[in-house]
């Protein structure tokens, strides 16, 4: 399923669907972040996604991680709760979603990046070469925060 992201776009389609998703912001010990490049957009992301009914918002940010990327990892803290009306993902099948994102901070345990259904791309990023990625802005934010120390965010 493709999905075309807008942000601050007056010509962005209305919402039809908020649905809470949970992303996971995994720092390895030489303060790399991992980083998944998005088969639907060719982007590079954190690893996350929708929650599904029966866990926790925590739970769903460890196993979209390990479904995204082939990284177990445990949480370490949270980053915050992103969610801005203007930030709109229109997915091909009608859905169109307004951003709605919970953030956490986590240290991986086992396993190693892996490609899959859903990224084509999988690795360790040091903070000095996230510049010459295609980022969307929604996950510059989040990793900025995160590199500042300005969190919990809770916007």
């Amino acid at each position: 399923m493709g999905r075309t992201e807008y942000l601050n776009d007056p010509a962005a389609p209305k919402a039809n669907t908020l649905i809470p998703a949970s992303n996971l912001l995994v720092v390895n010990y030489a303060g790399e972040i991992l980083l998944q490049r998005r088969r639907d957009t060719g982007q590079w992301a954190l690893p996350g996604g929708a929650q599904d009914i029966g866990e926790t918002a925590g739970q769903c940010a460890v196993r979209e991680c390990q479904e995204e990327t082939g990284i177990l990892a445990e949480l370490t803290g949270f980053l915050g709760i992103y969610t801005n009306p203007k930030h709109i993902v229109a997915y091909t099948d009608g859905e169109i979603r307004q951003q709605y994102e919970n953030t956490y901070i986590g240290r991986p345990l086992s396993g190693t990046p892996t490609v899959n259904d859903e990224a084509d791309g999988v690795r360790w990023v040091h903070p000095a070469d996230l510049n010459d990625l295609d980022i969307h802005p929604s996950m510059r934010q989040q990793i900025g925060d995160y590199l500042a120390g300005t969190y919990p965010y809770l916007g």
